[in-house]
């Protein structure tokens, strides 16, 4: 006897899963936990394959040779100042607040907010742009403050090469990160050359880069010069800008796991408290650079959850009119 179909009851209804983009919770939890199984295993083998390569007697002589930094010319100053320090927390949060605010707008399909200069009603961007160009304005005033603190000081020959020997040294120091064998070092004195060459990339190329395409894409370009918009199209800067801001997400992972893992307390207190010594071991268990650290990231946390818009509205009025659906 065929059984008769069941009539769902009247009233009742389907629960949609929660979803963040196209994808439901169970598929981003599953998706993260397949690429991290991926990356686990990717990383074990890199580490392997490392450690088979620097047990080879040329590789072996040739880390004898490039240890994995050189000597700073007699003029570099040793040590990090305060305001490096307080350079270092800003550019954090800045930074936080633009990657923040420009994946907000990127996911924001109709915003339901709008900007306007005031002197200037028909012009109108959502509010997740303009507190992304509002952010970018401090993150750039930051940043021009920190280079020219960095020439007045001589704090620049400890991130910006000085001899080719930068390049060996810091495919040494590749190695000996990848065989997890940390290249010795101490940050007080002088960086090794990979970390010379990253920070250098972050603040004299990556940095100018989204700079410069932001500023393409951003209201304050001229739309009506041709030849420079042809010599510059929106769409190559729309190509580069977003690229460079995964470039600084992964940027940061690896800096802070590897502040962490190669010496946490000496390191944070090298640039959080502006504590060190000549002597690699000094301040190995002193506290106050992660207590300070700790602190840092209380207050970026605070910042990432009060950048709303019950906290944004009244702060852009301040500078432009605000409108709402």
């Amino acid at each position: 006897m065929a059984s008769t179909p069941r009539t769902p009851q009247r009233g009742s209804s389907r629960v949609e899963p929660r979803r963040i983009g196209e994808l439901t919770i169970a598929q981003w939890a599953g998706s993260l936990l397949l690429l991290g199984a991926l990356a686990l295993i990717l990383a074990t083998f890199v580490v392997l394959m490392a450690r088979v390569v620097v047990s080879l007697g040329p590789v072996r002589e040739f880390l004898a040779v490039y240890p994995g930094a050189y000597d700073l010319p007699a003029a570099a100053p040793v040590g990090i100042p305060a305001w490096l320090g307080w350079q270092h927390f800003l550019n954090s949060l800045f930074l936080l607040l633009v990657i923040r605010s420009g994946l907000q707008f990127r996911r924001q399909k109709r915003p339901d907010v709008f900007w306007s200069p005031r002197g200037n009603k028909r012009r109108r961007i959502s509010l997740a742009l303009w507190f992304h160009q509002a952010i970018d304005v401090l993150w750039m005033v930051n940043g021009i403050l920190f280079v020219v603190l960095l020439f007045a000081t001589g704090q620049w020959m400890r991130i910006v090469p000085t001899s080719w020997e930068v390049f060996p040294n810091a495919i040494s120091a590749a190695l000996q990160y990848a065989a997890l064998d940390w290249p010795t070092e101490n940050g007080w004195v002088n960086y090794n050359s990979l970390q010379q060459l990253s920070y250098f990339t972050i603040t004299f190329v990556a940095a100018p880069l989204a700079i410069v395409t932001g500023v393409r894409l951003s209201g304050v370009w001229p739309r009506d010069a041709e030849r420079l918009n042809r010599l510059f199209p929106a769409e190559w800067a729309r190509r580069i800008h977003f690229p460079v801001m995964l470039f600084f997400v992964a940027f940061i992972a690896v800096h802070v796991f590897l502040v962490l893992a190669t010496g946490a307390l000496r390191n944070l207190n090298h640039m959080y408290a502006a504590r060190g010594s000549v002597d690699p071991d000094a301040f190995a268990s002193d506290p106050t650079g992660l207590l300070l650290f700790a602190a840092s990231l209380v207050a970026m946390t605070a910042a990432w959850i009060a950048a709303r818009p019950s906290l944004l509205i009244p702060i852009a009025r301040l500078f432009g009119d605000v409108k709402q659906r």
